[in-house]
């Protein structure tokens, strides 16, 4: 079996989340991949923007509760479309504040497995990514298991340069 590297990445910018994800070779349908996924910083003071490694995630939740994701790993994406794997690894922090900005809980979280992977394409090459080369647009869901022993699922999608209609910006965690 060939294996192809491949990197996606999630970045945050304020409570909008941003999301790319980074190629290291030519994704070919029918073979499985190796995929980096990370929570990333972006630059835009410079040009092109830059990403790199080590961002922080920042949503609202509907009732004005902050959540905080940091995060990366690997996993090895099944051949063909779409599907699952074991092989995978990764992990990061999480945190929740409340709508008076006080910290709820924090801790953090390991990825179990790749529960569904969706490659749509290859991004036009219009970012200085300094943690890889390439960029793919795409869907990534991970099941993960907290520090305070609850379970949940972590969804990583980028809708950057070049991607079609229908793949998610930006990341989704449940918790419990």
């Amino acid at each position: 079996m060939k294996v192809t590297a491949m990197r996606i990445s999630g970045i945050a910018v304020s409570v909008v989340v941003t999301i790319a994800l980074t190629v290291g070779a030519v994704v070919l349908h029918g073979q499985a991949a190796f995929v980096r996924w990370d929570i990333i910083n972006l630059n835009t003071s410079t040009t092109p923007p830059t990403i790199s490694a080590g961002g922080v995630a920042v949503s609202k939740t509907a009732d004005n509760f902050t959540i905080r994701l940091t995060g990366s790993g690997t996993f090895v994406a099944p051949a063909g479309r779409g599907g699952g794997s074991g092989a995978a690894t990764g992990g990061g922090t999480w945190e929740v504040l409340s709508p008076a900005n006080q910290l709820v809980a924090s801790g953090s979280y390991v990825v179990r497995e790749l529960v569904d992977w969706e490659f749509a394409n290859l991004q036009l090459p219009v970012l200085n990514d300094t943690i890889g080369s390439g960029a793919a647009n795409g869907n990534a869901a991970l099941r993960i298991e907290y520090s305070d022993g609850t379970r949940g699922v972590l969804i990583v999608g980028c809708h950057g340069p070049g991607a079609p209609a229908g793949i998610t910006e930006g990341v989704v965690a449940t918790k419990g």
